[in-house]
């Protein structure tokens, strides 16, 4: 009896794909968030409702106000592009430093004289400004209120 070498071809292994280059080929989705819009003033009149749910791609408070914008217009009503725009004639000069925290939104960020964006109630600037993060079911007020003078 003869030995018979056997020749085994290696075909080559290949391993499972692991969770990290399985990551990088699929491509991610965007994380959405639903908040709800409260409008009143002049927005709720350009917008012609009061209150609705706004889904949208990302998670802060800019992206929510670029594509709500993008979606509803309503840009020139809330946002200031100047220093002008954000203040008001007949603003009246406090002596001193004001009472309590006063805060001022960045260039870019920045709201009309009169006009507003809150979250949960309370000014963005109080928060993070633009850069807030948002959750499912926080309120986006946005308040451009009637101003009559006598």
């Amino acid at each position: 009896m003869s030995s018979q070498e056997s020749t085994t071809s290696e075909s080559p292994v290949t391993e499972p794909e692991s969770a990290e280059s399985t990551a990088e080929s699929t491509p991610a989705t965007a994380e959405t968030t639903t908040v709800e819009v409260r409008a009143t003033g002049h927005v709720r009149d350009a917008l012609d409702a009061h209150q609705f749910d706004y889904a949208f791609e990302g998670s802060t408070l800019g992206e929510f106000l670029d594509q709500f914008f993008d979606e509803h217009g309503c840009e020139d009503l809330l946002l200031a592009e100047t220093e002008a725009e954000e203040t008001g004639p007949g603003w009246a000069d406090y002596p001193g430093e004001p009472p309590g925290r006063w805060e001022r939104n960045p260039e870019g960020e920045r709201t009309r004289a009169f006009a507003r964006v809150l979250i949960n109630g309370r000014f963005n600037e109080l928060y993070d400004g633009f850069a807030t993060e948002l959750d499912d079911g926080d309120r986006v007020a946005l308040v451009y209120p009637f101003i009559f003078c006598c």
